[in-house]
């Protein structure tokens, strides 16, 4: 995590991994400590301090950092930590930090004896003015990475779940009976939306947990379709349990204890609110809730003790507490409120509202109601309050919301089971027409939903069976990671009067943490050389997996090859097709700086019809003869080479290290 990787330089001394909740992040931590304390791993490094922010948050006053670590991990207590130590310290759940970490504020602080408040000693240890030796490990949710300012961070990791193949593999794990594991299996695949959250490992439990006790007594169709139905079957099947195991009630009386579940869902009401996912026995009693009785819920709440800070509790998953938040809001709110909850939603910079949008909408559908009925104090028409609902999304797309936000809505959409949006693309699609179709914002949001949750992946991605325009790549591109979701990563956009507007937005993705794009082809578009610079760029980055890159007749000249040749000596490149553009003898120089480097790994160099002379191919013979070993194709169609510069390439075949199979 912290080794460089081939061609960069430096140090990697801070680095950020962030992940949604629940995925595994903590995991991950206690996995690397475990590891590092029986001597299997890390075996370098002598000190490891794990600090988590839900700790942090509870320390107050002035303190040196030699202080926080002994507070901490009293077993230190009289080190004196310096810069002939090997040491990490491990930041886990920024997302839940409250402390404010004033990075461009704060003082300088050099000294670890030195006391100082601990957001001026977080800052500097980060920043690393304290303990510079340091390495540094930060947790985070993505809507809190922001707070670690980009300059203080030397990597970013991310820890995206199960796969497909994983999911399937939990399943049949965790389910002895492998009949029922198949029907589970079979079922998720059924339901996109359901089949998506499985990649969070705590969703498949939830999953487990519902859909095993269901298809044991019922057939496929009483089980759940959406997101708001499972959440509130799990509900019902905890809190049978905990009437089961505490108060003896029989499985077939009413599970509710009406005044119970709504303390429980206040509670997780108010601390959505403030963002906050851990809370104090102080919070329970302001909602009513029983501490010594908070043990029946254990399957939705749960308690631990923190060193030297005692009980605190929270919910299994943030999205337990969302899914009751939600309930509590159904509940306690009118219908006329709904459409606020969307306005607050869609308000929110880092989605944080998202799936208790979903939760409260997916409520209001008759089915749901009827599961909830004896929480509910009054009912109305679910099918008017629905269509209402359903016409205000709608309408809320006209406003062209982030992209974000606009799939979340979609998402509503789903739980409320109106798919009429994405009827209206599909047929586009079936009858071939989307090409030529002038989308409306609601339109083009469904169109990305509709990809997303396409049962299968993209063999390739072709932008000419959408619409050739930069607005449809940006759009595809920002709302739907379409070209890191194709099975063999290979991506045909030319042909589709793309500019240089485009390739800013595709430098995003070639150094995207989890992009697999190994084939560009954007020729016989007019990127100019401005395009380049930016493709360039994202071809610098540690991430980019870009193997083959063809920008055939696109409009560029001599200054393409000079940002080009910058990073042909340290990317993943092994193909470049630069053919039918006005490079010259001066563009071919600026590339043959780079390919006479033995880091240069092309192997395929396509100049047909660029404007080359004698002194160009002079040049590149010259070039390759000092790095010989990697050039296997070299096409230099339709260019006046001349007697010299045949010459030239025929000196180059001679050379027995020459691996030139093919020259045209």
């Amino acid at each position: 995590m912290f080794e460089l990787l081939p061609g960069q330089d430096g140090r990697i001394r801070t680095v950020l991994t962030q992940g949604v909740a629940g995925i595994g992040k903590s995991i991950c931590v206690q996995k690397f400590i475990l590891d590092w304390a029986e001597g299997e791993e890390h075996q370098d490094i002598q000190f490891i301090f794990p600090l988590p922010f839900r700790e942090l948050n509870l320390k107050k006053g002035h303190h040196s950092l030699m202080d926080i670590i002994s507070f901490f991990l009293p077993e230190t207590k009289g080190l004196i930590l310096s810069d002939k130590y090997k040491v990490m310290f491990i930041f886990d759940g920024l997302d839940e930090c409250k402390i404010p970490l004033s990075f461009y504020k704060n003082e300088s602080l050099e000294n670890v004896c030195e006391a100082a408040s601990l957001d001026v000693v977080l800052t500097n240890l980060i920043k690393g003015n304290l303990l510079p030796s340091a390495q540094i490990w930060i947790t985070t949710r993505p809507a809190a990475a922001s707070m670690i300012p980009a300059e203080c961070v030397d990597r970013v990791s991310e820890v995206r779940g199960f796969n497909d193949q994983q999911k399937e593999e939990y399943f049949r794990n965790r389910i002895s009976d492998q009949v029922m594991a198949n029907k589970i299996v079979d079922h998720i695949r059924e339901s996109r939306s359901l089949h998506i959250m499985c990649h969070i490992p705590v969703f498949c439990w939830i999953s487990v947990t519902v859909l095993q006790e269901i298809l044991e007594e019922t057939e496929n169709e009483e089980t759940p379709k959406t997101l708001t139905e499972m959440y509130t079957c799990f509900l019902i099947f905890q809190t049978v349990q905990g009437n089961k195991k505490y108060s003896g009630k029989n499985v077939l009386d009413i599970p509710w204890e009406e005044g119970a579940i709504l303390a429980l869902s206040k509670l997780a009401f108010q601390q959505l609110e403030e963002n906050s996912l851990i809370f104090y026995e102080d919070d329970l009693k302001s909602c009513g809730i029983d501490t010594s009785q908070i043990s029946a819920y254990s399957g939705l709440c749960t308690q631990e003790t923190v060193r030297f800070f005692g009980t605190v509790f929270s919910f299994v998953h943030l999205s337990i507490q969302e899914f009751l938040a939600a309930l509590f809001a159904y509940i306690c709110v009118r219908n006329e409120h709904r459409n606020t909850a969307v306005d607050k939603a869609l308000k929110s910079d880092h989605g944080h509202l998202d799936l208790f949008l979903r939760f409260l909408l997916g409520l209001s559908l008759e089915s749901n109601e009827k599961l909830i009925r004896g929480l509910l104090t009054q009912t109305g028409s679910s099918s008017d309050c629905r269509k209402k609902i359903v016409e205000y999304i709608k309408l809320k797309f006209k406003e062209n919301p982030s992209p974000e936000r606009s799939i979340n809505l979609f998402y509503c959409l789903n739980e409320l089971n109106d798919d009429s949006l994405v009827k209206e693309i599909q047929s586009y699609m079936s009858s071939g027409s989307l090409s030529e179709a002038e989308l409306s914002p609601a339109q083009w949001s469904a169109l990305v939903f509709v990809l997303l949750t396409s049962k299968g992946k993209l063999d390739v991605f072709d932008l000419k069976k959408f619409i050739r325009s930069d607005e449809c790549l940006n759009r595809l591109l920002f709302g739907l990671p379409v070209l890191n979701t194709t099975k063999k990563q290979i991506q045909y956009i030319q042909y589709c009067n793309l500019t240089e507007r485009s390739c800013s937005s595709l430098l995003n993705v070639l150094s995207s943490e989890s992009s697999t794009l190994t084939l560009l082809n954007l020729s016989n578009n007019p990127i100019k050389d401005i395009g380049v610079e930016h493709l360039s760029e994202g071809l610098k980055s540690s991430k980019c997996k870009l193997e083959k890159l063809r920008i055939n007749n696109d409009d560029l000249t001599e200054e393409s090859c000079s940002a080009l040749a910058t990073v042909l000596t340290s990317s993943s490149l092994r193909e470049l097709d630069l053919s039918n553009n006005n490079l010259k003898n001066s563009g071919v120089k600026k590339l043959c700086e780079a390919l006479k480097n033995p880091l240069c790994k092309l192997e395929t160099l396509r100049l047909k019809n660029c404007t080359i002379k004698e002194k160009g191919c002079a040049d590149l013979s010259s070039a390759l003869c000092l790095n010989p070993v990697h050039i296997r194709f070299l096409d230099l169609r339709k260019n006046k080479l001349g007697d010299s510069g045949m010459k030239q390439l025929c000196e180059l075949l001679k050379n027995q290290e020459c691996t030139l199979q093919e020259l045209l």
